[in-house]
């Protein structure tokens, strides 16, 4: 029995030795990368069923693995897919945002245009008929430019309303004036004074801080729509270097050449690779969080003075003191343009348009609000006024997800790192893969941006080599956020001549040395023309009250006006 004694520990010893083997052969199967790997959609002709020595393998550490060349080389490729498609995912949300707002956005201005345009055209041929078709164009071009202006043509707005208003002058003048002879020279002519003579009063200075700053505030938040649109998908299609290849190949797939194919990376493991591999777009967020500011105070220029509800009332007191303002300066307005462009030749008799003459024995008088006509116009503005209060609510509700982008790409990789699909949760940290094995990762979180990677111990990164694309994007944020600004001050964003909102007494026509008409003063009476016009009896000749044109004007810039604050 003695000798029986004398073995006991060594069958022991034997015992533990065989079960370590026999747990050792059973850790050595590849059955668990077999099945994840065959999950993957690959196939598992030659896929080793037991560890093999690891001497071919390129990025994971060369141990015994259950990875052939041919799977690193597809895992690698597979981890470049999963890590563009997650950077696309976390990035949806951002992406749809623009998309959708500038969608939306720009489907209502167009039709703010669309619909003021065919409620003007509505009305006045069904009012006027003929008589408006033959005016027309002086609205319609008005049309046509904002509507180039808005699409992005290059159209000075001041310029463009300036034109507009002289070109008004000049039809008024000659029907005010109907038994003379007017040139295109003498036109031309007339339509220099229009600053200095004033024949609408300041209803022009008004209209021009209007609209301006309307469609430069629209224009430029759609633009920004846009930009903010092309930035996002196109910083959001990364192109991993060969340095990040390596790096995320060694995070999410290595385990599996290493027989653990269900443990996940560690989340400071996930943050230093990523932020290695996503350094330059983490440079972009300076310059993205000013473009955000400046987007967020564009549409504060949306949502406060161009309110449509606050401008419907008092336009008709301001329209009606533009004509009121013409009529009653006629006499002095004619006199200072012939004063000023020469006496113009009397129409030959019997080539007086009659049917001017007729329409102008009637003195100009505003409608009360009561009298309004209940016409398409109105049905429109009622629709208009519908679609505002949605875009207010549009604003609002773009305003709160600009916010929610902002910091976007220098969060992008926390977002990442932070999906329990990529990562190991916070209690696993012990268990999680941190590059060699199972275990804590103990490195240092780098911090954002391209220069701060000159360490990082995940990813090569070339600290001397920024990424064109994304320098383009930030110039293009930079560009776009100077244009926001300028149009939240009230600036055209091409046109950096500003509009001066005081009373008007230091504001001159803008001319330059010998390029202006003479100065005028309005408080003169004279009036030479009485040999002239008292040859026609009754005293429409000596005053002539525009009454169609009145109506034809006020019922034109009320819809126009309507809508462009």
């Amino acid at each position: 029995m003695s000798w029986i004694s004398a073995l006991l520990p060594v069958l022991c010893t034997l015992t533990v030795f065989c079960d370590s083997v026999l747990a050792d052969v059973k850790a050595r199967t590849c059955s668990e990368v077999r099945q994840a790997y065959s999950a993957k959609g690959f196939s598992l002709s030659n896929i080793p069923y037991q560890e093999i020595s690891g001497e071919h393998l390129r990025i994971c550490t060369p141990d015994y693995t259950c990875c052939t060349s041919e799977m690193e080389d597809k895992l690698s490729q597979q981890s470049k897919l999963e890590f563009e498609n997650m950077v696309a995912e976390t990035s949806h949300f951002l992406r749809t945002t623009f998309v959708s707002r500038h969608k939306k956005f720009d489907e209502f201005f167009r039709e703010l245009l669309q619909n003021s345009e065919k409620s003007l055209n509505d009305m006045f041929i069904r009012t006027y008929g003929q008589l408006y078709l033959q005016n027309s164009e002086v609205f319609q071009g008005l049309f046509t430019e904002l509507k180039r202006y808005y699409t992005g043509g290059n159209v000075n707005l001041e310029e463009m309303l300036n034109d507009f208003w002289a070109r008004l002058l000049e039809r008024i003048f000659q029907l005010v004036n109907p038994q003379y002879h007017f040139t295109e020279d003498y036109l031309e002519c007339i339509s220099k004074y229009t600053d200095q003579l004033k024949p609408f009063g300041d209803v022009p200075r008004k209209l021009k801080i209007q609209v301006t700053r309307a469609f430069v505030a629209a224009r430029a938040f759609v633009q920004g729509l846009t930009v903010g649109r092309e930035v996002a998908n196109r910083v959001s299609k990364v192109i991993p270097t060969v340095g990040c290849i390596r790096a995320l190949m060694k995070m999410m797939y290595c385990p599996y050449c290493h027989g653990l194919p269900t443990v996940k990376p560690c989340n400071n493991y996930c943050l230093n690779v990523m932020k290695g591999c996503l350094a330059n777009q983490a440079d972009l967020d300076t310059e993205w969080n000013l473009f955000i500011d400046a987007m967020l105070l564009a549409a504060e220029r949306l949502e406060g003075p161009f309110n449509i509800e606050d401008v419907v009332d008092p336009i008709d007191v301001k329209i009606s003191d533009a004509i009121m303002n013409m009529q009653e300066n006629s006499m002095q307005v004619s006199a200072k343009v012939f004063q000023g462009c020469g006496q113009p030749k009397l129409l030959q008799h019997g080539r007086k348009s009659r049917s001017i003459s007729k329409n102008f024995n009637i003195r100009f008088r505003p409608f009360s609000p009561d009298e309004y006509p209940n016409t398409a116009a109105g049905t429109n503005l009622d629709k208009l006024r519908t679609v505002w209060k949605a875009m207010q609510h549009g604003v609002t509700d773009v305003k709160e997800k600009l916010k929610l982008a902002k910091k976007f790409w220098s969060t992008l990789p926390y977002n990442i790192c932070s999906d329990g699909n990529v990562i190991a949760g916070v209690p696993e940290e012990e268990d999680c893969w941190n590059g060699h094995t199972k275990g804590r990762y103990l490195p240092e979180i780098m911090n954002d941006g391209l220069t701060n990677q000159m360490n990082n111990p995940e990813v090569d990164v070339d600290i001397t080599r920024p990424d064109t694309k994304i320098r383009q994007q930030i110039m293009a944020l930079r560009v776009m956020t100077n244009k926001l600004k300028n149009a939240y001050n009230g600036n055209d964003v091409n046109f950096q001549d500003s509009i001066d909102e005081a009373s008007g007494s230091g504001s001159g026509s803008g001319c330059i040395d010998e390029t202006c008409p003479p100065e005028f003063d309005f408080a003169t009476t004279e009036a030479p023309l009485g040999s002239n016009r008292s040859e026609t009896k009754g005293s429409t000749a000596v005053r002539p009250s525009p009454h169609w044109l009145a109506i034809f004007v006020i019922s034109g810039l009320l819809v126009l006006q309507r809508q462009w604050r």
